[in-house]
């Protein structure tokens, strides 16, 4: 399972690690993602990977 947001759909970034002399190697962001419950439509309680953004925003209904 990938790791990813289930509310927003945020996953890794991917780029360039850039060193002083401009070398480029290939490098990844994660996103910072936190295990957590929460109450679904059903009113089943989940736990899933939230994005920290998303429950600092209050996206999420936590059991």
């Amino acid at each position: 399972m990938p790791r990813e947001c289930s509310v927003t759909g945020k996953k890794f970034m991917s780029g360039n690690q850039r060193s002083h002399s401009l070398h480029a190697t290939k490098r990844k962001w994660k996103a910072n993602l936190q295990k957590v419950k929460v109450v679904d439509e059903n009113g089943q309680v989940k736990k899933v990977y939230v994005s920290a953004r998303a429950l600092k925003s209050g996206k999420v209904n936590r059991a």
